[in-house]
């Protein structure tokens, strides 16, 4: 991962000094690393240890980065791992422009792989994610969305991207199809329980370890598993508050939502279908050689209900 972020340090260098800036802001400023570490490990479960594992990495910490700086604005966002988004600091152009600059670099640099295999992946998946959040924008304010739809739009929107960088590190790796398709099914099964549980966090974490607000989902108008479950096992006034609370981008009724959605048990639903999404991500590493990569994405995936962040 240190080299890793050298690629990203070099790469994010522009002849105009704000994009750099701006850039560095969002990415020196944390997060998890989940899809670099995806590809890399992939990588070395499948027995590849070339230099271009560190460039298509960063490939993909760059098109996830670009969709942040691109979903801040959207939504509107004030605060990302606990600062000031970039479109608070730099404003809203600065931020789609140098998220459109990390998206055509990414390409850039994908053409370093010399694998049109590798850039059809690539490019399919930021289509897809594309198409996930203009869906997702589609879903604002619907209070008729239903389980299937929610998880149609978060395996678009997020657990794509994680499916493209484990399949990334196979086709490097030079994997058989069912060894490729293994680390695309962990990734998309990891994304998609990922999502799941960051959503059940903007009803049941903490603002100052998450560093964000809660309630962001419900006044974005987000009809996310646990409110969608409250629905389903609330009584009639508490589904027309929620119904309410999502039609209107409400949070003034914040607190009477989230004792609802604890009360109705719905946390509990929203992390059983995480823990079916983590038990299948499990299923698909054990199909992976044996070694302490494979163990690595086991417990990656057995770990992640318990994130608090």
């Amino acid at each position: 991962m240190r080299e890793v972020d050298r690629v990203i340090a070099e790469k994010l260098d522009s002849g105009v000094p704000l994009v750099g800036q701006v850039a560095r802001y969002i990415i020196s400023a944390g997060g998890k690393r989940l899809r670099p570490a995806l590809l890399l490990l992939a990588c070395g479960a499948l027995g590849y240890r070339g230099e271009q594992r560190y460039n298509l990495a960063a490939v993909v910490e760059f098109i996830h980065t670009a969709t942040l700086l691109h979903d801040d604005v959207v939504d509107d966002s004030t605060l990302r791992r606990g600062n000031a988004t970039a479109n608070e600091t730099y404003g809203n152009p600065a931020s789609v422009l140098v998220g459109d600059f990390l998206y055509s670099r990414a390409f850039q640099m994908m053409v370093d792989a010399q694998s049109m295999r590798i850039m059809q992946v690539l490019a399919d998946a930021t289509n897809v994610i594309a198409e996930g959040e203009v869906q997702q924008l589609m879903n604002m304010h619907n209070a008729d969305l239903d389980e299937a739809g929610y998880l149609q739009v978060i395996r678009s929107k997020t657990a794509k991207l994680f499916e493209a960088s484990a399949r990334c590190g196979a086709i490097l790796a030079g994997a058989e199809t069912p060894l490729e398709d293994a680390c695309a099914e962990y990734g998309q099964a990891l994304g998609t329980a990922f999502q799941v549980i960051d959503d059940v966090l903007d009803y049941a974490g903490d603002a100052t370890v998450m560093g964000k607000s809660l309630g962001d989902d419900l006044r974005e108008g987000k009809a996310t598993l646990p409110l969608i479950a409250a629905m389903q096992r609330g009584t009639d006034p508490e589904r027309k508050l929620i119904r309410d609370a999502i039609e209107h981008g409400s949070v003034a009724e914040l607190d009477q939502v989230i004792a609802i959605v604890r009360r109705t048990g719905a946390l509990d639903v929203s992390r059983q279908a995480a823990a079916r999404e983590a038990e299948r991500a499990v299923a698909a590493a054990q199909r992976l050689p044996a070694g302490p990569h494979a163990a690595s994405l086991i417990q990656l995936a057995s770990q992640l209900l318990a994130r608090q962040s």
